[in-house]
C-alpha cells in the first residue's frame, strides 16, 4: 500500500485522458499535496516523503506549463519527463545516501532494524532498481514521443511496465532477503 500511495499522483496523471493534460497535471498536484499532508499528519518524516515532495514540485511546474500553453510541445514528452523526473529523484536519493525506499520501508519495519546494514543495503539495491527502471522508461518514452507515438498503446504499456516490474522486483527481493535472514 505504501508504494501505491507514493506513486498515486503519477498513476492519476497517467490514467486521465492525455487530451486534458493540464487537468491531469493539476489533479496529480492536488493528489501529491494531499498525500504529503496526510502523511505528515500520520507522523511521516521527510525521508518517507522524498518521491511525494518531488512529485508535488514536478506537477506544479507541469500544470503551470500546461495551463499557460495547452498546445505546448511538452505535452508529447510529458510521460518521458515524468519517468525522467522520477529517475532523477530516485538517483539523487541514492547519491545523498537516503534511498527513497528507506522511508517507505520504515513504515512497516521495526525501529530496531532501521540502522542495520542489511536493511540499508536492501533499500539501496531496491532504489537502484527503481532508478534504472525509471531511467529506461524515460528513454523509451522519449523515443516513442519523438517518433510521434507519445499517446499510443505501446507508450501506455511502457509506463505500466516502468512501475510494475520494479514493484514485482521489490516484493520478491524483500521476500528473498527476509527468507535468507530467517534461515540464519
Amino acid at each position: 500500500m505504501s508504494y501505491l500511495r507514493t506513486f498515486l499522483p503519477w498513476i492519476v496523471f497517467a490514467a486521465l485522458p492525455s487530451g486534458d493534460w493540464q487537468w491531469a497535471a493539476l489533479a496529480a498536484l492536488v493528489v501529491a499535496v494531499a498525500v504529503i499532508v496526510q502523511q505528515i499528519r500520520a507522523g511521516a518524516g521527510f525521508d518517507a516523503l522524498i518521491i511525494e515532495t518531488g512529485s508535488a514540485v514536478f506537477f506544479a511546474v507541469l500544470a503551470v506549463i500546461a495551463f499557460a500553453n495547452p498546445d505546448s510541445g511538452v505535452h508529447d514528452y510529458s510521460a518521458a519527463l515524468s519517468a525522467g523526473t522520477l529517475a532523477v529523484i530516485a538517483g539523487v536519493s541514492l547519491a545523498i545516501g537516503k534511498p527513497f525506499t528507506l522511508g517507505i520501508a520504515k513504515r512497516t519495519t521495526p525501529r530496531e532494524v532501521w540502522g542495520l546494514k542489511p536493511f540499508i543495503q536492501t533499500n539501496v539495491i531496491i532504489t537502484a532498481v527503481w532508478t534504472a527502471a525509471f531511467a529506461l522508461t524515460a528513454v523509451v518514452l522519449a523515443v516513442l514521443a519523438h517518433a510521434g507515438n507519445a499517446h499510443s498503446t505501446p507508450a501506455t504499456l511502457i509506463q505500466v511496465a516502468g512501475f510494475a516490474l520494479p514493484m514485482i522486483f521489490t516484493v520478491r527481493y524483500v521476500a528473498h532477503v527476509q527468507a535468507k535472514a530467517g534461515a540464519r
